[in-house]
């Protein structure tokens, strides 16, 4: 069955997702877009797709079998609701929502639904390297993970279009979901502590330093640094009872000639991550096709959320700041923690 993709967003990323599952996958049709931008949205369109005036009317066309979100996450709760309502699966890159609240209210919806639709863009999940450094830590061979290093640092940022707010609000949700899933375990509070700030940013707060308490009593450390000047640089390390585990760094070619010992550094997300991002479009379309929806759900949206309202109340507060969390719906699964 070919299933039939409706695209809501056609920015850099939405554009990226129209080349994937047009060029790259295969069992999916674009065959709807619109953007607020509607002239930027007739250039993504793939020849034969429809380019709408609203997401109201792509979602609930007939031409449409599920939906990819890639709009600003101010618009999602509306767009989710309305995938939900029309019972079609949806793909919504994160943030899934930007308050809490909002996530409530969609989890409400899915759950009153009776089965998920939704998936969320943490893509991280879907990468290899993530995958064997889960596979160990899972498999038990070093005992129980106590510490987690998680670094997160992007060359440079668009200036006036990241605010100090967003190393909390947009790019910490990656480092906390990717955390709760490799430790299976749940985030409950954070602190966050802010060195000098770096002159490479203009006024931009920058970089982070952000300590994650689970629940298990492990403990997670994030340096979020977004103008590190030098490249894409994710790395990630468990220590565990009886030794380490970590990512090695991408690309994994290392060169030595009369000019010393060195590797190459991604340059940005689409580079150390696109093997990833097609993954997690293949098993989202393999869910879709069945109505249905898999990998990180409404309820990781929710989680990570919770993280980053927390981590911007301990910027201002300077103390350690408490996450509590609703009851897990049944829909999403049993409640896990790594005991010890």
């Amino acid at each position: 069955m070919m299933l039939r993709v409706g695209v809501i967003g056609t920015g850099m990323i939405g554009q990226d997702h129209i080349r994937r599952l047009t060029k790259v996958l295969s069992g999916v049709q674009v065959t709807a877009v619109t953007d607020i931008d509607l002239a930027r949205a007739a250039s993504a369109a793939p020849e034969g797709a429809q380019v709408f005036d609203t997401p109201n009317a792509l979602i609930g066309s007939d031409s449409v079998d599920a939906v990819v979100i890639c709009s600003w996450g101010p618009a999602h709760e509306e767009q989710l609701l309305a995938c939900i309502a029309a019972g079609k699966p949806v793909f919504c890159e994160k943030p899934l929502v930007t308050s809490a609240e909002a996530a409530l209210r969609v989890m409400e919806a899915e759950c009153a639904f009776g089965r998920r639709l939704v998936q969320v863009g943490f893509m991280r999940r879907f990468d290899a390297d993530y995958r064997r450094l889960k596979a160990v830590i899972d498999g038990g061979t070093l005992g129980l993970p106590l510490m987690y290093h998680s670094t997160h640092r992007n060359a440079s940022v668009p200036p006036g279009l990241y605010t100090s707010e967003m190393p909390l609000n947009d790019t910490l949700v990656h480092d906390a979901d990717i955390s709760r899933w490799l430790l299976s375990d749940e985030v409950a509070g954070v602190e966050v502590r802010l060195p000098r700030k770096s002159r490479q940013g203009g006024e931009l707060r920058d970089p982070h330093f952000v300590l994650l308490h689970m629940a298990s009593g492990a403990l997670v450390d994030v340096e979020i640094s977004v103008n590190i000047a030098y490249g894409y640089d994710i790395r990630g390390e468990v220590s565990c009872e009886t030794g380490i585990a970590a990512l090695p760094n991408r690309p994994a070619t290392v060169v030595t000639d009369a000019n010393g010992y060195r590797q190459a550094i991604p340059e940005d997300w689409r580079e150390r991550f696109i093997e990833a991002y097609d993954q997690e479009f293949r098993e989202w379309i393999v869910a879709a096709v069945q109505g249905t929806a898999t990998g990180p759900s409404t309820w990781d949206g929710y989680a990570a959320t919770l993280v980053a309202d927390a981590a911007l109340r301990a910027v201002d507060s300077g103390v350690f700041e408490k996450i509590t969390m609703r009851d897990k719906p049944a829909l999403y699964g049993l409640p896990v923690s790594r005991a010890a």
